[in-house]
């Protein structure tokens, strides 16, 4: 889980050096394409490519386009603020998949979770502090973000188990590439690809791709109620990398705030685990 973060954390590093020079949809286009690559290869290293006919499955085109919004409105974001706000706010997934599985999947939440989410959203609305001059549109598009994500992971739970991980994060890799290249001629446009952004672009894609193939290794090999936690390791990576890479260093309560939502976080990850339903969702960061 460690590793599949840090994978996470350098691919959006890359994805906000390349967003200088092209646009979103561009960076989805060309990223998807090496992505799709390079997990299709290992997909067929560990047999798990599956007929494309069940990329039209209700379940998994939901969870699809609920990943292509989610991406879109995250990459969108990130290149234009810190990386480590972004990473912040998007804390928020575990405690919205929660919100949502109780209310439109019917589970069981208990008051202690209830306030678990209450305070963890506080946390949030400290992080982005709506009224003043740090709220912008794109903490909004985080916030999206999240929501779809949270879409994307309720989809996932209902999804036949059968279907191996790597084959959804491959149809949803070659789905955002497709809609990148689609949305191209409405957002500016192809802009002309230096050799190092292409660098910087397939270095995103293989970063992410080494987020997936670990993360899905944590889910196989590990006990999730222990492993779970790790993916707030994130944060650490995104203040890192974010004041070495750019010189961002966040606000006291946008700390403060990430505090609190990686501390309800915690909280109903151990709740969860003690009624024995922790699960971690095969990509449940957005990148």
């Amino acid at each position: 889980m460690l590793l599949a973060m840090a994978g996470f954390v350098i691919n959006d590093t890359f994805v906000k050096i390349a967003s200088a020079d092209v646009s979103p949809a561009q960076i989805m286009a060309i990223r998807g394409v090496a992505a799709s690559l390079f997990l299709y290869i290992l997909a067929w290293k560990l047999r798990a490519l599956r007929p494309m006919r069940l990329a039209l499955s209700p379940r998994l085109l939901l969870r699809t386009a609920a990943d292509i919004l989610a991406t879109l409105s995250y990459i969108t974001a990130l290149g234009q603020m810190p990386i480590a706000n972004a990473s912040a706010i998007f804390q928020a997934l575990p405690l919205t998949v929660t919100l949502g599985a109780a209310l439109f999947l019917g589970e069981p939440v208990g008051w202690r979770r209830w306030t678990a989410i209450a305070v963890g959203f506080i946390g949030v609305m400290i992080i982005v502090r709506p009224g003043t001059e740090g709220f912008t549109i794109y903490s909004v598009a985080v916030l999206a973000s999240v929501v779809f994500a949270a879409v994307r992971d309720l989809s996932t739970r209902r999804m036949d188990k059968a279907v191996p991980s790597i084959f959804i994060a491959l149809v949803t890799s070659i789905a955002v590439s497709l809609v990148g290249w689609l949305l191209l001629p409405f957002s500016g446009g192809w802009q002309p690809v230096s050799t190092s952004l292409l660098v910087t672009l397939c270095c995103a894609a293989a970063a992410i791709a080494v987020g997936y193939i670990f993360i899905v290794q944590a889910m196989r090999t590990g006990d999730m109620g222990f492993v779970a936690p790790f993916r707030y390791s994130i944060l650490l990576y995104a203040l890192l990398l974010g004041y070495l890479v750019f010189g961002d260093l966040p606000a006291p309560l946008t700390l403060l705030g990430a505090a609190i939502v990686v501390a309800s976080g915690l909280y109903t990850l151990y709740r969860e685990r003690l009624r024995g339903v922790v699960e971690v969702p095969p990509t449940q960061q957005v990148h």
